[in-house]
């Protein structure tokens, strides 16, 4: 016999076997569940079990759903529960914790939370450490609705977490949550499996006539007005509410309990099609986490496809870290001298050397397990607070079997008591921390924990899935490796079309002085400690270790390379890493930057090579980008200067913002060693960087293993010491015959800002640049080159590239710095209180530590915040309302950090005064004058000088005049009664400008 139902559940008594009320039958869901059951058809069973196994395995998943009134102080608490109860995944509401971030909460467990006000709502997903590695994308709608996407063994799997308003709210504001709750839902695609874990604040109620396709009939109670739109919405969204499928005692159907009070308010739904996946789900009685509500778990079992997972072999890498301490260093010398035989002298021989350091630094210093050190977020969870919190959820299962005054009053004088131990405990554990942190020694460790906590706090921190070109998502580790290898393999291989040059340079041939060992020297004192080591595991901190005698075998060895001009070949291999830009979809390749992780040896060779091509090569004045005594500030200060005289003169000002396309990747190797030649490089040289780049190769470290290797034909090398400056070279040599003098033509490696009094003439220089650019290979992108008309009278039109309209803008941010067409500065000044704010998320994890000093976290709010909201701001002059604004932005960063509200009534002289921060207004003045006093000191060719002078034709409008940066410099000179003439004197300048913090 057939019967169609939705009311199944499995029989316990015979594993396997579904039951319903009238017995066993063969079952077919309104949702398309077929479960045969009965003996007859065990042995079928079997048989599709069997079959199911060899097509693919399954994985099998606890989820769960729980209301628990606050997540402050029980983060330890509820991921303690989760592991008890075997929950991998874990929807929370009213957490009633502000903000949008992800944190451990102990025991490998990591909860994902959001919320506007720490009084009320909030919503969260906590995931079993396993799972956190595949977490794909999170998106927070509102303090009530967040979803998580996951990718489990080829199968994507969204979980969604909702609260709904309660029965007394206004109906539009439950109106809104389902509206949101709608949009989630239609964002997810058809194909991916949804789990939606909610406190509905409703209730479904017993039975389901009527509702047969959505809903079994084991609810409890009535249903209401708010249980209704639950069922609206399942229908709407082909969902079905899996508690109410299973038979279950009402003990183990109620979720919510409070005074007399037994209702269902909390579901779990999942798409219809997808029930069959379902196999149990029940509430959890007997915990203790939430006062009034229970925990709803459901057994979810996923078939996915077999795919033999590589075990991703992690580098373990040596300790080169412990080469700071001086007790180290000095065993790492002897050793070393023990493994040469007892020679001072390092062997001319670079393989064997460089196996013997290898080998010497692997037995001193250790090998490290290759795992990042996760920061310990719960070492205070110790026994006498594990046994007083199991004593608390013993009393709360006697409470609730007897329901006695004398129970309740027991039970809520342990919750009393498990709070003090928990915070005493709490203040034991970190005591010793915080102390080290508040010494000079431990500042550090500050910095590294203030790190670890914002990397801990990012959603997601590997990415292991990708798409294709078409779009697909790739989940296989195979897959993946080999996308990354396509994407980046045609990225570093593929030139843009280009003319091929008839002409040649012959090269100058000249005789080449041998490398000195002050040139080493040099070069190594310019090497960065702490960096990541390239392939051949040897890092700069070994060279400068070893002193004197690494400078005459490095002295040595790159003689012998200039000599023979071919270097090591251990020195061709890099690792290149992807680094997300921050913007656009993370699992899309095109949004990520590769940085190679090259050998050190090979970069100091490059720094050799480099001083000596910058005292031959002359790089335009034009360009600014990596070149001595130059840096943004000059280009941004010259081009601001420009458009207020502009303004004030009542006369348009047209620039057009040239961006290029994959620049450094797509510099063509034939044009690198043409525009070196041309550039009066000696051939020697050439050939000596020809062989840097000649049989290149690399491979692709991802989050799922490292791709095949592949060889690397076309572009300069990212990450390398010596790009920059070749790069300056090419741009230097393909400009040389369109572009003008600063400021109407400025270059900071490939941004290019073009300037002219004209519409037609500025479009006119856009088409030579691009046909002199384009030619030799370089693409100007057509979406990022934008246009900006300053002091605009009339519709002027616009610049056209080839036919095609270029984005016209009214603010543009110029190498960091905002920029806008009236020549105000209003936008930057927002744009620097939320760089501000952005440093300051970073490392909130430090400053918002209650236990960490005042005057720790005022350091760290000089070091990482400030200077985030002073950048660029020497090269405007603002007015008192925007400096307000900067101030009003720091101050509430440092009353937050302090722990400090305004009904607290504490004077902001003594906030300042607490954390050792000065006024950013004066810092702001500051950073003006010390600016100006380094454009007085400048010869009269300099391009800030020439700006200051410039004079144009035309009067300043009528009316009240615009500020001018001038009119800043007097204010502020006056202030600190200086003069001009005063610059003159550097220290007496700096002595008169400078303005301490208290």
């Amino acid at each position: 016999m057939r019967i169609v139902s939705t009311n199944f559940i499995p029989d316990r008594s015979r594993p396997g076997l579904t039951t319903t009320a009238i017995g066993a039958i063969d079952l077919q869901g309104a949702g398309g569940n077929w479960a045969t059951v009965g003996r007859r058809s065990r042995g079928g069973r079997r048989v599709r079990r069997q079959r199911e196994k060899r097509k693919g395995k399954s994985v099998g998943l606890r989820i769960g759903t729980l209301n628990v009134g606050t997540m402050t102080g029980k983060g330890r608490e509820l991921a303690d529960m989760m592991e008890r109860k075997k929950v991998d995944i874990l929807c929370v509401q009213e957490t009633r914790w502000k903000g949008s971030k992800a944190r451990s909460i102990g025991a490998g467990f990591k909860l994902f939370y959001y919320g506007v006000d720490s009084k009320r709502n909030g919503v969260g997903v906590v995931l079993k450490e396993e799972f956190v590695r595949n977490v794909l994308e999170v998106k927070r709608v509102s303090d009530r609705v967040m979803s998580l996407k996951l990718e489990i063994e080829g199968v994507m799997l969204n979980v969604v977490s909702g609260y709904a308003p309660q029965v007394g709210c206004e109906l539009e504001e439950k109106e809104r949550f389902w509206s949101e709750l709608d949009e989630v839902m239609e964002s997810i695609p058809t194909g991916e499996r949804v789990v939606i874990g909610a406190d509905f604040n409703g209730h479904v109620g017993e039975g389901n006539t009527g509702d047969e396709e959505v809903m079994g009939k084991f609810g409890v109670k009535e249903r209401n007005f708010e249980g209704q739109m639950v069922v609206d919405f399942a229908k709407r969204m082909d969902m079905a509410v899996v508690n109410t499928y299973f038979q279950k005692r009402e003990e183990h159907r109620v979720t919510y309990k409070s005074g007399g009070r037994r209702t269902q308010v909390d579901y779990i739904l999942c798409r219809r099609g997808n029930l069959k996946e379902i196999s149990d789900c029940k509430v959890v009685v007997g915990e203790s986490v939430a006062r009034q509500h229970r925990m709803v778990v459901c057994r979810m079992t996923l078939m996915v496809c077999k795919t033999k997972r590589s075990k991703i072999e992690i580098e373990k890498k040596t300790k080169w870290w412990k080469l700071k301490k001086e007790e180290c260093c000095e065993e790492f010398r002897q050793k070393l001298r023990q493994a040469l035989g007892g020679q001072v002298v390092l062997p001319d021989d670079w393989e064997t050397t460089a196996e013997v350091i290898r080998e010497t630094g692997r037995k001193v210093l250790g090998v490290s397990s290759g795992r990042r050190k996760e920061d310990k977020e719960t070492w205070w969870w110790n026994e006498e607070v594990q046994d007083s919190i199991q004593r608390k959820r013993l009393a709360k299962k006697k409470w609730d079997m007897d329901r006695t005054e004398e129970n309740r009053q027991e039970h809520k004088e342990l919750q009393r008591r498990v709070k003090r131990e928990v915070s005493k405990a709490k203040q034991k554990a970190y005591d010793e921390l915080y102390t080290r942190l508040d010494t000079r020694e431990g500042e550090k460790d500050l910095y590294r924990l203030a790190r670890q906590r914002d990397r801990d706090g990012k959603d997601v921190q590997q990415v292991r899935v990708i798409k294709d070109r078409d779009g697909r998502v790739l989940t296989s580790e195979e897959s993946v490796q080999r996308r990354w290898k396509e994407y980046f393999e045609e990225l570093m291989n593929e030139e843009n079309e280009r003319e091929k040059r008839v002409e040649g340079v012959n090269s100058v041939e000249q005789k080449v002085d041998k490398i000195r060992k002050d040139e080493v020297r040099k070069a190594l004192k310019r090497m960065k400690s702490g960096k990541a080591v390239g392939p051949d595991d040897i890092p700069v901190e070994v060279w400068k270790c070893l002193g004197e005698a690494a400078v005459e075998f490095l002295a040595s060895l790159f003689n012998r390379v200039l000599e023979s001009e071919r270097m090591p070949e251990e020195w061709r291999r890099s690792v290149l890493v992807p680094i997300f830009k921050n913007k656009g979809d993370v699992q899309s390749c095109s949004n990520y930057r590769g940085i190679k992780s090259m050998s050190h040896t090979m970069k100091l060779w490059e720094r050799v090579v480099e001083a000596r091509l910058r005292k031959v090569v002359e790089i335009c004045e034009q360009q600014y980008g990596f070149m001595p005594r130059k840096s943004t500030t000059d280009a941004i200060f010259a081009l601001r200067i420009l458009m207020e005289k502009y303004r004030d003169g009542q006369r348009e000002l047209h620039c057009v913002f040239v961006d290029l396309e994959k620049a450094y990747d797509r510099v063509p190797r034939e044009e690198l060693w043409y525009c070196m030649r041309k550039s009066g490089v000696a051939g020697k040289y050439v050939r000596v960087v020809q062989d840097m780049y000649e049989r290149s190769r690399t491979v692709v470290r991802c989050a799922v293993g490292q791709t095949e290797e592949f060889n690397v034909e076309v572009g300069l090398h990212q990450g390398s010491a010596l790009s920059p400056f070749l790069f300056a070279i090419v741009m230097d040599q393909l400009s040389e015959e369109v572009r003008q003098e600063s400021p109407w033509t400025m270059m900071f490696a490939d941004n290019i800002v073009i300037c002219s009094e004209s519409r037609e003439q500025v479009e006119e220089n856009l088409e030579r640049w691009r046909f002199a650019l384009e030619r030799r290979g370089m693409k100007v992108s057509r979406s990022k080159t934008e246009y900006m008309c300053v002091n605009e009278r009339e519709g002027s039109g616009t610049v056209r590239l080839q036919g095609e309209e270029v984005k016209k803008v009214e603010e543009f941010k110029y190498l960091g710095s905002t920029v806008q067409s009236n020549g105000e500065c209003g936008k930057e000044v927002k744009k620097r209180v939320q760089a501000g704010w952005n440093g300051w998320r970073k490392v909130s994890g430090v400053l918002c530590d209650q236990k960490i000093s005042a005057r720790i976290k005022g350091k760290v709010y000089r070091t990482v915040v400030r200077p985030a909201m002073l950048y660029g701001l020497e090269t405007v002059s603002l007015r008192k309302r925007q400096e307000s604004e900067l101030e009003v932005a720091e101050l509430k960063m440092l009353r937050f950090s302090l722990g400090v509200t305004r009904l607290d009534r504490i004077r902001n002289e003594y906030i300042r005064g607490t954390a050792h921060v000065g006024r950013l207004g004066d810092k702001v003045r500051e950073a003006r004058l010390r600016w100006f006093g380094h454009v007085q000191r400048r010869d009269s060719e300099y391009i800030g000088r020439r700006m200051l002078d410039m004079e144009l034709p035309g009067r300043r409008q009528r009316g009240r005049p615009k500020r001018r940066y001038m009119d800043g410099i007097n204010e502020d000179m006056k202030l600190v009664g200086a003069s001009v003439e005063d610059a003159e004197d550097r220290d007496r300048w700096r002595e008169m400008i400078r303005c301490g913090d208290p």
